[in-house]
């Protein structure tokens, strides 16, 4: 017997294949080859083996006693790298046990988190998710380590590094945030109104809209007046709900705050760029069946969101 370096793995099939048919036609025929090449298959497992394997009787071929020790021993090896190679197992919510960790921006977490975990409550009741704020940049290396599963609303503008995997999720409109005791009665802002205003400006560690908007006006050789910089959305609308100072900030987080604080929602002016927000991820885990689901769950509550859908999600 050779060793393994040396022995033709490829001539594991044709030998079940030979030794379960004790027949060279009919295992020809069952792996597909022509009678010719099962007979020269056998030839070369005889020489790799040292051992007849078939012998011909009045009966027909006969394994030898070597044969019939390897054929049991064949058929699990084939199991076990059939197991092994084939596709891993579909992702399955509602019997997964499993814990996720998304690192978000505030945006994900106010606007879509909560209706996406209340929705997980049917459909993946033991399923657990962390939501993480983006506070530097070590979500770089927690994507390649698997700590993180998933990052969501980083702005499209931003630098992401070219190793990882970046797609569009939402993209939103801007809003301007007043106060609803504000001495502005307009339902629009012109440009020359917007920049004369005193505004709060959004803007986290990994990067906003607030350099968007800012780059926007430069180009028009403009810029606004900035009384205070947040890295918190709330903390940005209650200074806008006890001021005369106006905020920008997507859509949706505005009507939610208009909701809970006395402030009050302003079309900006005409050109303000949107925010396009993005999911990241790691290419070592771009086919694991768990974070494909996530993934897809995040994107479809994204547009759910946008749609003004009722549909609470997807299983």
């Amino acid at each position: 017997m050779k060793s393994l370096r040396q022995f033709d793995l490829n001539l594991l099939v044709l030998l079940e294949a030979l030794l379960t048919e004790c027949h060279v036609s009919r295992a020809a025929k069952r792996v597909f080859l022509s009678q010719s090449a099962m007979s020269h298959a056998l030839n070369r497992l005889r020489e790799q083996l040292d051992d007849p394997l078939l012998i011909r009787t009045e009966n027909g071929l006969q394994p030898t006693p070597r044969a019939q020790e390897l054929l049991p021993e064949v058929r699990n090896a084939l199991r076990q790298i059939e197991r092994t190679l084939s596709p891993p197992e579909s992702f399955d919510p509602a019997s997964s046990r499993r814990a996720f960790v998304i690192a978000c921006t505030d945006y994900f977490e106010a606007v879509v988190f909560p209706q996406m975990i209340s929705h997980f409550q049917d459909i993946a009741p033991n399923i657990t998710i962390e939501a993480r704020m983006i506070v530097d940049d070590a979500f770089l290396s927690d994507l390649e380590t698997g700590v993180v599963d998933l990052v969501v609303g980083m702005d499209i503008c931003e630098s992401i590094p070219s190793h990882l995997e970046a797609q569009s999720w939402i993209t939103e409109q801007q809003i301007c945030l007043l106060a609803n005791n504000n001495e502005t009665h307009l339902k629009q802002l012109s440009l020359e109104d917007y920049i004369q205003r005193p505004h709060i400006v959004f803007s986290d560690l990994v990067g906003s809209n607030a350099n968007a908007i800012d780059h926007w006006l430069a180009e028009r050789k403009l810029s606004r007046r900035s009384i205070a910089r947040t890295v918190n959305y709330m903390a940005a609308a209650k200074i806008v709900a006890q001021s005369q100072a106006i905020m920008t900030l997507p859509y949706q987080m505005g009507l939610l705050f208009s909701e809970m604080l006395p402030v009050r929602l302003v079309q900006p002016p005409e050109g303000l760029p949107s925010v396009q927000m993005t999911q990241i991820y790691h290419p070592l885990f771009a086919k694991e069946p768990g974070r494909i689901w996530l993934q897809q769950q995040v994107q479809h509550f994204g547009d759910q969101l946008l749609s003004g859908g009722k549909d609470s999600g997807q299983d």
